[in-house]
């Protein structure tokens, strides 16, 4: 976690700020950290981050709210230009990641905050949020964000006193996120983050307004949508999990490509994941010359370095067991042959 200075600087820049704006990654993490300084602090916008890098195209939305100061949630890379552009306009920015970054390439102007170069711990954005806001009665969407990053909060205890019928008595954050209903809650969150921009925009100021958890498992007109996205996306997961575990073939590799309307990349390998814990998971999805991976597995991002080593334009980045990668879509077969050789290397 950052110490308690980082955490009061962050305050401070919280409460100094007139007009935030908060772009946060397109996931659970993001999504919740920013809930919880939206609800706490009653003030900003917020834009959901699809792309990686966060670049100058999102830059769009500061001529459209003009913020005062901009705070970047749970995004591993933003651009150089969009940085340029920040500060040409005199904005101040304020990044706050646990993901693997090059700190001398951020510029001395951005107030960056990371855990893994305070105590080199990988805390998710939600949980340093809620560090800064400590507000219980948020307790449930700080479990919801940390669920789904597969980190489990110590506060959970003080949660299953709260909602002991939202909960189960289990350390395992994935055996909480698929099985009981906080998990259920966290799921629908990533399920509605889906969704096409007027209906993702509909669900946050849902979620900003929510009382309690109840709410939000409860279908009533004014979330009926995001019930109904859910359900779309929980049967097209299963489906697509289906083909995967029922493709699975002998060896430590589970290699499994789909395509579609609809990127369900991470989602995917975490449940493979859980469920088969000693594979090697990769999830490809297939649409346009360009392939996104997403990777799961003990040391995967040493693994996934080595394996792309030798295919030009591939990306790749993420945590030391959770991976996203990107290359052209004919370099694949390259990339799982090399990925077979390094783990029968390992074997």
């Amino acid at each position: 976690m950052i110490n308690e200075d980082e955490i009061n600087g962050l305050r401070d820049h919280l409460e100094k700020a007139q007009n935030p704006l908060f772009y946060f990654d397109n996931d659970q993490d993001g999504l919740c950290g920013y809930l919880l300084l939206r609800r706490f602090y009653k003030k900003g916008n917020g834009v959901p981050i699809k792309t990686s890098p966060l670049d100058k195209d999102y830059f769009r939305k500061v001529d459209e709210f003009n913020p005062d100061y901009i705070f970047i949630l749970d995004q591993p890379r933003v651009s150089d230009d969009f940085f340029s552009l920040a500060k040409e306009r005199n904005i101040h920015v304020v990044w706050i990641d646990h993901h693997e970054n090059d700190k001398e390439k951020i510029p001395p102007e951005v107030y960056y905050y990371n855990p893994l170069f305070s105590d080199g711990g990988a805390e998710p954005v939600t949980r340093i949020c809620y560090e800064i806001t400590r507000d219980k009665s948020d307790l449930w969407i700080l479990v919801a964000g940390c669920l789904a990053d597969r980190f489990f909060p110590f506060e959970y205890s003080a949660f299953l006193k709260e909602y002991p019928d939202l909960g189960m008595k289990s350390k395992d954050p994935f055996e909480i996120f698929y099985f009981s209903e906080i998990g259920k809650i966290s799921r629908m969150m990533g399920a509605g983050l889906k969704d096409r921009t007027t209906m993702v925009v509909k669900m946050i100021k849902f979620l900003v307004n929510a009382k309690t958890p109840y709410e939000v498992l409860e279908e009533r007109p004014d979330n009926l949508s995001f019930h109904r996205r859910f359900s779309t996306i929980d049967n097209k997961m299963q489906k697509l999990y289906d083909k995967a575990r029922n493709g699975t073939k002998s060896g430590r590799l589970l290699f499994f490509r789909y395509s579609g309307e609809i990127s369900m990349s991470a989602d995917l390998s975490n449940k493979l994941s859980f469920f088969f814990p000693k594979k090697f998971i990769v999830v490809a999805f297939l649409k346009g010359a360009r392939v996104n991976l997403s990777i799961r597995g003990k040391d995967a991002r040493d693994i996934v370095e080595k394996a792309i080593k030798d295919i030009p334009l591939a990306t790749y980045g993420g945590h030391k067991d959770a991976v996203g990668a990107q290359m052209d879509k004919d370099q694949l077969d390259l990339f799982e042959k090399n990925l077979l050789f390094i783990m029968k290397q390992k074997d």
